[in-house]
């Protein structure tokens, strides 16, 4: 029975399997990390192409049912991913997954903290579609914004949504993550650039001089303020947010 509190819906479709793998471009040299190996069809794909494969997955009926079927050079990790110390792990060169729907936010945020070269990852289509969002769209959100300043992104292909157990509500994407060797601006404080972040967009509607009286205080000297924080592209949130942080450090 598939375990829905999971938020897993399984890719079962191998040649879209097929193509995420090769999208990855592996050799023999790459340690692989997958998140929710599901049924593992990602998952034996990846043994036959990669030197390792580290999958996390936190079904423990699906981790009974994968143990028997995957070679030796899969580490199959029982576990939440989005609690584990990813410094803990073998080090990975690349990240393939179809994603668990319901933490493809807070995963997503965890990879970008990460180092790694490359990851292929399936997410539903309303998800990848604010990872490239422009401003002044619906889809543009914070997680726009933090991918902007750590990575490259694009979508390379969408997956109907009949690829997969059970059916979702709409169709996915295979989307393209690159990190950045050099964030795309420079920030003064990544923490603080991030709350900022967050809090505006928690307050998307609101022009930016009340968001920040209300929780910095009323610094009348920033610029934007008369602006709604979807009217700012990523390096404008970041200016904004390196003004804030020296007049809150005087």
């Amino acid at each position: 029975m598939v375990r829905q509190r999971y938020g897993q819906h399984f890719l079962i479709d191998s040649s879209v399997a097929r193509r995420e793998v090769a999208y990855a471009g592996l050799s023999k040299e790459d340690v692989v990390l997958e998140i929710g190996p599901g049924k593992g069809i990602i998952t034996r794909l990846l043994a036959q192409q990669a030197k390792q494969v580290i999958a996390i997955e936190i079904d423990p009926l699906l981790i009974k049912g994968l143990v028997p079927t995957l070679p030796d050079n899969v580490s199959l990790l029982h576990a939440d991913a989005c609690c584990v110390d990813f410094q803990t792990l073998p080090r990975f060169t690349k990240i393939v997954s179809n994603l668990p729907f319901q933490i493809s936010s807070p995963i997503t945020f965890k990879f970008l903290a990460t180092s790694f070269s490359k990851a292929i990852l399936i997410y539903q289509k309303d998800f990848a579609q604010r990872l490239i969002a422009s401003p002044e769209t619906k889809e543009y959100s914070r997680l726009t914004v933090g991918v902007a300043y750590k990575a490259s992104c694009r979508i390379l292909e969408e997956v109907p949504r009949i690829c997969f157990s059970p059916q979702p509500s709409i169709d996915s994407c295979i989307v393209e993550m690159v990190p950045l060797q050099t964030p795309r601006f420079s920030v003064e404080n990544e923490e603080f650039f991030f709350d900022v972040t967050k809090q505006l967009f928690t307050h998307r509607r609101k022009k930016i001089r009340h968001t920040i009286k209300a929780i910095y205080g009323p610094f009348e000297q920033l610029p934007y303020l008369e602006k709604r924080v979807e009217q700012l592209t990523p390096e404008q949130i970041g200016m904004l947010s390196n003004q804030l942080y020296r007049m809150t450090k005087q």
